[in-house]
């Protein structure tokens, strides 16, 4: 499985920690920047992973800056995106299973590396359940249209 990451500057030291952590789970990455800590704008990074996801060239994404909000509404604003902000594995896992996200965003100013790490693995290894769910995330998505 591939996933494509990005973030803004505030990000930008905790990506590596996060590309190397899935890595050892086994996973590709595609890193789409940013590259310093540089000041930089979210929106660009959520427009190249979201992009990355909904073209097939990843299968998912991870989205870093301050709080993960900016950073996943942005996503959000691409056909086929469903950004979830986490700031703890629950919510990350449920996301998963009942709203088929394929996009995880956190804030570096609002997890450290070891509950990112805990959240990111619950999103990964989590699997939509369908079912009802489908129909809800079917709705979601004629939003679009």
């Amino acid at each position: 499985m591939k996933l494509a990451i990005g973030c803004d500057h505030v990000g930008f030291e905790l990506k590596p920690e996060i590309i190397d952590y899935v890595r050892e789970l086994g996973y590709e990455v595609t890193d789409f920047g940013t590259t310093t800590n540089e000041r930089t704008n979210y929106p660009q990074y959520a427009k190249k992973v979201s992009e990355a996801v909904v073209s097939g060239d990843c299968d998912l994404g991870i989205l870093i800056c301050g709080t993960g909000v900016g950073i996943s509404i942005s996503a959000n604003k691409f056909n086929g995106i469903r950004a979830v902000v986490c700031s703890e594995p629950y919510s990350a896992k449920l996301s998963k299973e009942h709203n088929n996200t394929n996009i995880l965003a956190f804030g570096s100013r609002v997890v450290g590396i070891e509950l990112a790490k805990m959240i990111v693995k619950e999103w990964l290894d989590a699997e939509f359940e369908g079912g009802r769910h489908s129909e809800r995330v079917e709705m979601i998505a004629e939003f679009e249209s």
